[in-house]
């Protein structure tokens, strides 16, 4: 418990320091795009220049300095994206799509699926911190020892 304590501690200093020398803390909404499937490198998943496409997942977050995802903002979809560049993607129809996943035997659902992290994990988090600080703010009673001490008596 004295490690997470510590950690978030150290968390919170360091955020402060960053913002302090006017390194900002980024926060809002953005896109991620992973890739869920590698498509097989044949002609039939490739254009014109010869670049492959693999499957990829689409969603829009809410999320504070990039590791902290709070909420989802746009569902899951899924893109075909060129393979090893990570920021190009191409919207298809979905017929296409569904082809394209009948013929690799994928189950659509898994694929659209977000880890418990991106769903969740940002929110545990960050309500364990202001759970934290809700905390020190509370003030704490300490008892006074010097009352409750039993004097020892030579025999």
């Amino acid at each position: 418990m004295k490690k997470l304590i510590l950690l978030l501690g150290v968390l919170c200093l360091s955020a402060t320091l960053a913002s302090a020398r006017g390194i900002p803390i980024p926060f809002g909404k953005q896109e991620k795009l992973k890739v869920v499937y590698d498509l097989p490198d044949s002609t039939t998943y490739a254009d014109e220049e010869g670049n492959f496409f693999d499957i990829a997942s689409l969603h829009e977050e809410y999320n504070i300095a990039w590791i902290f995802p709070l909420w989802i903002t746009q569902e899951p979809k899924l893109v075909l994206m060129k393979t090893g560049v990570d920021d190009e993607y191409w919207d298809i129809p979905e017929e296409t799509l569904n082809a394209i996943i009948e013929e690799n035997k994928l189950d659509k659902e898994e694929l659209l699926s977000l880890g418990f992290y991106t769903r969740y994990g940002g929110k545990i988090v960050f309500g364990i911190f202001i759970l934290f600080c809700i905390w020190g703010m509370i003030p704490s009673k300490k008892k006074d020892d010097d009352d409750d001490r039993v004097e020892a008596t030579e025999v």
